[in-house]
């Protein structure tokens, strides 16, 4: 019997060597990559119990993409995208490696958990850019949606896998193994990516060019495509008012539903769920059509839903609304990456989707650090009810705008 079309589409992608080689590599490790940032997010939360620290840790992580994120994508549209990638993989095994050598000894205190998240912050933001110059390059471009929602199935997936063995691993073991998984699983990657066998870019000669008017260039490019600036400012919105609740779910576990690592495990893998629902959705869809529609609906969804998180002091009814969540979310910014790629030119691509890593891991932290300091007075149900009120009242003017944003996205690509 032959496969529904859609999950042919799923099938086909894995059909091309160097795709396969990279998810199956890249899997394993963001499991554990979600294992360590649960461990980190617990671990700032036992050693201060402050709302304010937690904004301060997940910002820590976020910050640096807002200064570095398009200065490493005109880097990555410079190099070897791959080549890139194995360097950012060694530095991410050595910050895991002493991650859990000083927790383990007992030597971390709430100062150097923040030192080793701005390490990560740091080297993090290049291995992003990289990462998405690397998948388009694996297959063709007829199948960028199929390939790209693949990938973030796979991400999101691992959200709800490493937080439940996070959960798990934190109660038995202690929160410094989720930190040797890490590692572990870092080294798997980076002896994958060994195997692979890419073609070196095409890379236009920049002559004396620095890399800053590459960065100049690539926001003029932005600002003037009538499809990609659009959705990306949109979802700088949702990244600043709704991005945060993630960082704050210790702070609702602890304080609003009383249940430790347990509940926040089960609160982080919900919203992982979510995700990896709405990744598997736009995989099996397999095209771009009607994508545009997905982030403006997807906006509005996600806002309602962080009003029934925050409404309800029942931690089952808040998983539900974290599946939600987790699913509008995501098919925003699955939908807005497939869009993006796909009507990027391949010379600005490295440097366009740094810029999208810029607004989705990096304009965070700026909500995280605003909404978790106010959270410390006003409480989380009553900020992130705020956060949500203000971003429907923002989603109210894009909906005359979606025709216009819908062709210069969607428009056929040779």
């Amino acid at each position: 019997m032959p496969l529904p079309t859609g999950l042919t589409r799923i099938v086909s992608v894995f059909r091309h060597r160097n795709y396969a080689l990279y998810m199956g590599g890249m899997t394993p490790n963001l499991i554990t990559i979600w294992m360590q940032r649960l461990g980190v997010a617990w671990l700032a939360w036992e050693l201060t119990h402050s709302t304010i620290w937690l904004g301060v840790i997940a910002a820590a992580d976020l910050i640096p993409m807002l200064f570095l994120a398009p200065i490493a994508g005109a880097i990555t549209d410079r190099h070897v995208p791959l080549t890139l990638q194995k360097i950012t993989l060694g530095l991410a095994v050595a910050h895991a490696l002493g991650l859990a050598v000083f927790t383990l000894g007992g030597w971390i205190d709430i100062w150097g958990l923040l030192g080793f998240t701005i390490f990560h912050g740091l080297t993090h933001t290049l291995a992003a850019t990289s990462r998405h110059a690397i998948i388009p390059a694996t297959v063709p471009r007829s199948e960028f949606a199929t390939a790209i929602a693949v990938d973030s199935a796979l991400f999101n997936g691992s959200r709800f896998i490493g937080p439940a063995l996070a959960g798990l691993v934190i109660a038995f073991a202690g929160v410094g193994a989720t930190f040797v998984a890490n590692a572990i699983g870092c080294v798997v990657f980076l002896a994958v990516l060994f195997l692979m066998d890419l073609a070196p870019p095409v890379r236009e000669d920049r002559g004396r060019r620095s890399v800053l008017a590459d960065v100049g260039e690539s926001f003029a490019y932005v600002r003037g495509h009538g499809g990609i600036g659009p959705v990306l400012l949109i979802m700088a919105v949702v990244s600043i008012l709704f991005r945060p609740v993630q960082d704050m779910l210790p702070g609702f576990a602890g304080n609003v539903f009383g249940s430790g690592a347990v509940g926040l495990a089960w609160l982080t893998s919900a919203m992982g769920v979510g995700a990896t629902i709405g990744a598997v959705w736009i995989a099996v869809r397999g095209h771009v059509g009607g994508l545009t529609m997905a982030v403006i609906a997807g906006f509005l969804m996600l806002a309602m839903a962080t009003l029934g998180l925050v409404a309800t002091p029942v931690l089952w009814i808040a998983v539900i609304f974290s599946v939600l969540s987790g699913f509008a979310l995501n098919t925003m910014s699955t939908a807005t990456q497939a869009l993006v790629q796909y009507a990027v030119e391949d010379s600005y691509r490295g440097r366009v989707m740094g810029l999208y890593i810029l607004i989705y891991r990096g304009t965070p932290a700026i909500g995280a650090l605003a909404l978790g300091a106010v959270a410390e007075f006003a409480g989380l149900r009553a900020t992130f009810a705020v956060a949500a009120v203000v971003g429907l009242a923002i989603w109210v003017p894009t909906l005359p705008r979606h025709r216009l944003i819908r062709r210069a996205l969607e428009a056929d690509r040779p």
